[in-house]
C-alpha cells in the first residue's frame, strides 16, 4: 500500500533550503548597474536625512528652551532616530524603497521575495551605518556577490534590485 502525501513537495526545513526569489542568471536585468544606482541613491538619501536631521535639531533646540535645557539631552539621538526612521518608513513602506532608491529605479525585498517590514528596514539601515563607520571595506562585498548584495544586505536578509 502506498502512502498519500497531501503536499507533493516537502516543506523546507530551514532557510537555506528555500530558493532565492531573484536569480541573477535567469533575471540579469534585475541586477544590472545596481551598485552604481545604489551609490547615487545613497547620496540623495544622505542629503534628505541631513535636511530632516537639521529640522529635528532646530525642534530640539526650541524644545530645550521651553524645558529649560532638559530636551537638549536629545541632540545625540536625533541623527540615529531620523536615519533609522527614514529607512523604516520608506523601505518598510508601500514603495519598498527610499526616495533615492525610487529615483534610481530600485526596490528592496526580502531574499525569498517577501516584503521588508519596517523593523527589518531599520535593522538593515543600522547595519549599513555601522559598516560605513566601523569598517567601510565590507561594502565592497557587492562587487563579488552575484546578487550585488553588501554584507549588511545578507545579514538583514534583503536584496536590492531594479524595479521589475
Amino acid at each position: 500500500m502506498t502512502e498519500h502525501h497531501p503536499h507533493p513537495h516537502p516543506a523546507p526545513t530551514s532557510f537555506s533550503d528555500e530558493p532565492h526569489a531573484y536569480n541573477p542568471v535567469t533575471q540579469p536585468q534585475l541586477f544590472q548597474a545596481v551598485i552604481r544606482k545604489r551609490s547615487v541613491a545613497f547620496i540623495v538619501d544622505a542629503i534628505i536625512i541631513l535636511a530632516l536631521t537639521a529640522i529635528a535639531w532646530v525642534a530640539v533646540a526650541i524644545l530645550g528652551i521651553v524645558t529649560l535645557g532638559l530636551a537638549w539631552l536629545l541632540f545625540g539621538l536625533v541623527f540615529p532616530a531620523v536615519g533609522l526612521g527614514y529607512n523604516a518608513i520608506t523601505i518598510g513602506g508601500p514603495n519598498s524603497a527610499t526616495i533615492g532608491q525610487r529615483m534610481m529605479g530600485l526596490s528592496v525585498h526580502m531574499w525569498n521575495g517577501g516584503k521588508v517590514t519596517p523593523l527589518i528596514a531599520a535593522f538593515h539601515a543600522l547595519l549599513f551605518w555601522f559598516s560605513l563607520v566601523i569598517f567601510c571595506p565590507i561594502l565592497l562585498w557587492a562587487f563579488f556577490d552575484q546578487r550585488k548584495r553588501c554584507l549588511h544586505d545578507i545579514l538583514a536578509g534583503v536584496v536590492v534590485i531594479n524595479r521589475p
